[in-house]
Parts: C-alpha cells; sequence; structure tokens
C-alpha cells in the first residue's frame, strides 16, 4: 500500500545529518548508503571499541529474518507489529512473511525522520496482505497502541507479534522498558507474541562497556543488559525454545554461523499465553 505516502515526509523535514544517528550508524555497519560522515564517523568511533561491531549487527539483522519467519511458518502468526524499524534493508520484515502467508499485515513503527523518508519502501506489500508505517516513538506505547494506522491495519483481537529487534538498549531506563512491553503487550490477544533483541555484556563485557562509552560519547544514549536481564523482559509470557540466547543461536541457519566472541547481542520470542 504506497497511497498517499507523499504525507510523510514533509519538504522542510530536518533530518539533522551534522549529528549521528543509530539508524544510519546501523545502515553504514549493514553496507548502506543513506548515512552521512557524522554517522560514519561515529561507526568508526565505535569499531575501534567494539571490532566485531559489524558482524554482530549483520547477526542481529539475521535474527529478525530468523524470528519471524519461523512465527509465521511454524506459529501462524500473520499479523506483525515491528517497532523500531530502522532504515529499510532486503529482506524487509513484511518480504519475509508474505514470502511464507501472502495475507500478512505489518505495521512498521519508527521515530527517524531518514526512516520516514524512504518509508515507501517499506510499504510494498503483496497485495493479499498490506504493510504501513506510523511515526512514532516506542516511549509512547499507549500512543502507538491507539494510533489509526495501528487499527487499521491490525485485528487486536487475533495474535500480533511485536518486535521490538535492536531497539530497548536505547532505553536506559529498566522500569521503563518493562512497562512500554507491558502496554504494548497487555492489549494483544492470547498466542501473541515478543520477539526482542539486545546488546548485552555476556561474552565479551569488556568490548560492550567500550561500544557503550562510545555511544553515549558521540550523544547516542546505549545501555547493556545482562542476559539474565533480557530473559526478565519476557515476565508472564512463555518463552519459545530455545529461550533467551546469543541471536546467532535462535534456530540458526548457515548465516547464522559466525564465532560467539564476534556476536555482542543476545535475543529471544515468547508467546502470550
Amino acid at each position: 500500500m504506497t497511497d498517499g505516502m507523499s504525507s510523510f515526509a514533509p519538504k522542510d523535514l530536518d533530518l539533522k545529518t551534522h549529528l549521528p544517528h543509530p539508524a544510519r550508524v546501523y545502515d553504514y555497519l549493514l553496507g548502506g548508503k543513506d548515512n552521512f560522515e557524522p554517522d560514519r564517523v561515529a561507526a568508526a568511533h565505535l569499531v575501534s571499541r567494539m571490532p566485531n561491531t559489524a558482524t554482530s549487527m549483520r547477526a542481529n539483522r539475521n535474527f529478525m529474518v530468523r524470528v519471524v519467519r519461523y512465527l509465521a511458518a511454524e506459529h501462524g502468526i500473520r499479523q506483525f507489529l515491528d517497532i523500531g524499524t530502522g532504515l529499510p534493508t532486503s529482506p524487509n520484515l513484511h518480504e519475509v512473511v508474505q514470502e511464507i502467508a501472502p495475507e500478512s499485515r505489518v505495521l512498521y513503527v519508527d521515530n527517524d525522520p531518514i526512516v520516514l523518508v524512504h518509508a515507501r519502501a517499506l510499504l510494498v506489500s503483496n497485495p493479499a496482505g498490506r504493510t504501513a508505517y506510523l511515526d512514532a516513538d516506542l516511549r509512547d506505547p499507549d500512543g502507538i497502541m491507539s494510533s489509526p494506522q495501528l487499527r487499521e491495519t491490525l485485528d487486536l483481537s487475533k495474535p500480533v507479534a511485536v518486535t521490538l529487534i535492536a531497539i530497548v538498549h536505547f532505553i536506559p531506563d529498566e522500569e521503563e522498558v518493562h512497562r512500554i512491553i507491558h502496554r504494548l503487550m497487555d492489549p494483544l490477544a492470547p498466542g501473541s507474541v515478543l520477539a526482542l533483541s539486545t546488546i548485552t555484556y555476556d561474552g565479551s563485557p569488556e568490548e560492550v562497556r567500550g561500544a557503550v562509552e562510545a555511544f553515549n560519547s558521540d550523544g547516542m544514549p546505549l545501555m547493556a543488559r545482562t542476559s539474565a536481564q533480557v530473559a526478565e523482559l519476557f515476565d508472564g509470557l512463555d518463552l519459545i525454545e530455545p529461550g533467551v540466547v546469543r541471536v546467532n543461536h535462535w534456530h540458526p541457519d548457515e548465516d547464522a554461523r559466525v564465532p560467539d566472541t564476534h556476536v555482542h547481542m543476545f535475543g529471544g520470542a515468547a508467546i502470550k499465553p
């Protein structure tokens, strides 16, 4: 669905290209072209402190692909709420799930101006399904859940998969993260799923600590957790095997075969009873 997209990106939109932004740093490290010099400088700073950053980010992207494919194929999920979407990088979530089930419906949510500019690429849906984009902040879960875009795209009487991929580490307040997850999951039907990934100290604490310091010194707040803290984010939900693990260990495929020491992201998925 691409109708009315011109209204998404006003001509006077300030991309703040003089400042680094996590989505653009991520894009650069994945080999993308939608980034600017401050993003590349911040990426170099990050890599100097955590040399395997790009490998870890690619492993995380592959985790997203595997987890949504699994949810569509094995759990019959046909609705996805992807918050913290980032810049379009093929395959996008809707491409993965609509390959399995063309009728799948996806709402992408982000509040980065440059993602807004590129949102049209996220809305090329299979005609049998639907994709939509919402310009909103994860810190406003009630606004997301009450938005017209969500109500027009998703049927909350049926299961929805909420995906928070590499986003909660940008919220350093642990209580706020738990509140956000609760507000997102509470209105959803039983059988809904929470899937998330986030940076952890497990395995390479000094390297990750350096990355956290680099991000924070470049004006991009970042918080790493332990795998035990990540598991607590799924409280009240039933974890899907293998639970909370390093992302390259979650239902791995050939692309997931990378050294554990190069992967700093843990993730998992859990079902709402």
